[in-house]
């Protein structure tokens, strides 16, 4: 498995991916995700590719066929009153492909994430992770990651 950076011709590759995510959200919570979607439009897609703040970086086998993804958002504090300075790294979305899991394939972009967080400076590795997703908290928490906050809701 090779890691690296996203280029356009992922583009379709990476819009299968983004429908697997989807489909999880929007089978755990239909009352926020609309059923069918994804995050992302190929056009979105081009726009983060071309924006060194926002790699993804994607898990690509000997064929170079993506097998999974990590898009990431370099974050920056600076100068606030009551805020340390640091910068960090979000991981705004990570899937591996349903039929490849259980290959290392997450654990591989993320160890690769680590790096590249280190490499730039960065304080920690940050993500989101909706609570429907048991098997994605399971998998953070293997990788070593804590709650930093948590998000409550009461629906009215």
């Amino acid at each position: 498995m090779k890691i690296r950076k996203a280029t356009e011709k992922d583009i379709p590759r990476l819009i299968d991916l983004l429908y697997q995510v989807h489909r999880v959200h929007s089978q755990g919570r239909p009352d926020i995700f609309r059923s069918g979607n994804k995050k992302y439009t190929e056009e979105e897609l081009r726009e983060i590719l071309s924006d060194e703040t926002k790699p993804i970086y994607a898990a690509a086998d000997e064929t170079d066929t993506l097998c999974g993804y990590a898009f990431c958002i370099y974050e920056e504090i600076k100068d606030q009153i009551s805020l340390m300075d640091r910068k960090s790294l979000y991981i705004d979305d990570l899937c591996v492909d349903e039929a490849m899991r259980g290959k290392h394939i997450g654990t591989q972009l993320y160890e690769y994430i680590l790096e590249e967080a280190r490499k730039n400076g960065c304080y920690h590795v940050t993500l989101n992770v909706w609570c429907l997703n048991e098997s994605a908290m399971r998998f953070y928490e293997k990788c070593g990651l804590s709650p930093l906050k948590i998000t409550m809701e009461q629906i009215l």
